[in-house]
């Protein structure tokens, strides 16, 4: 309880990682590095499939849009990492805090229904490929990525609200490097319960729903290719699939991790090791993981590198 005499905080300050200096320095550059290579390997993979032939194809389509989804994601969070080292200011406004936190589990909810919408996707080319054009045509993938979008704004709108509206009366350090909910929720002065409710239920259901779209679709995938007659087919099946599987162990596995498990129950430091895993190193094996082990994705890519020496070379 509080009392009626209390002020609402207007800042939050954000603990970050522990270290000194030198520590400090060394993960500003390392974050750095990794922020550049990430949003660099994104942008790659969004210009190569918008404008390549070979790439106008409904499993790219998807792909440009995870990769636009995952340097958003990252760049949410990163900047204000790299901006509170560089001048010791660790300070996040009320708004600002609320709103990042929106942003961030806007763009995980979207991206849970993405990879669930991709391996619907992949079962529909290789269990009813006959029928894939008219299943999974243009407008209907742009149609399921909307939706994608659409689901994840609302489904987060409503925990936010009401994020939004309790009382923060002090402390105001938040135990992380970002504004995540459940750090955030431990320093209100007011009642959570609603909230907590509120959060595991939709948590929970578009963890479990999206994830089990993706089991019974790999599970289906599994069983046309175990009974396809070659074994160059059965390898190509599973080179196309393996990365879509990669992807989604890393974002679930961290996910359930971080936000199923007790809080009170984890380690603190490890909590921010998982949950950098999912919000920073997964954008950055993103384009890695997805399209740049593809042949056809380093084929367009062997080809605009020889276009644009072709015309630095000419214009020199």
């Amino acid at each position: 309880m509080y009392s009626e005499n209390w002020t609402q905080v207007t800042e939050f300050l954000l603990m970050g990682f522990p270290g000194n200096w030198g520590l400090q320095l060394l993960l500003f550059f390392g974050l750095l590095i990794t922020y550049v290579v990430t949003v660099m390997g994104n942008l790659i993979i969004i210009v190569l499939s918008w404008s390549d032939h070979r790439l106008q194809t409904q499993m790219y389509f998807f792909l440009r849009n995870l990769s636009l989804l995952e340097l958003v994601l990252v760049s949410v969070v990163v900047p204000k990492i790299l901006i509170s080292i560089l001048t010791g200011d660790y300070t996040i406004s009320f708004t600002g805090c609320i709103m990042q936190s929106y942003f961030y589990f806007l763009l995980g909810t979207t991206d849970f229904f993405l990879l669930a919408v991709m391996s619907l996707d992949r079962y529909l080319a290789i269990c009813h490929p006959l029928h894939y054009e008219t299943l999974m045509n243009r407008p209907i993938c742009v149609r399921l990525v909307i939706t994608s979008w659409i689901a994840g704004f609302l489904w987060v709108l409503c925990p936010t609200i009401l994020m939004a509206r309790l009382p923060f009366c002090g402390p105001n350090v938040i135990d992380h490097f970002f504004c995540d909910s459940w750090p955030l929720m431990r320093l209100s002065c007011g009642s959570t319960q609603l909230l907590e409710l509120v959060a595991f239920i939709l948590s929970t259901a578009v963890l479990l729903s999206s994830l089990a779209l993706t089991s019974v679709s790999y599970t289906c995938i599994l069983a046309t290719v175990l009974r396809t007659p070659t074994a160059t087919e059965r390898k190509k099946a599973f080179s196309t699939c393996a990365s879509h599987l990669t992807m989604v162990v890393i974002v679930y596995g961290s996910s359930i991790f971080v936000y199923i498990r007790t809080s009170e129950t984890q380690s603190r430091l490890l909590n921010k090791g998982v949950s950098a895993l999912g919000c920073i190193v997964t954008p950055l094996l993103n384009p890695f993981i997805f399209s740049l082990r593809n042949d056809k994705v380093k084929q367009a890519l062997g080809d605009a590198l020889r276009w644009h020496r072709n015309i630095t070379t000419r214009r020199i």
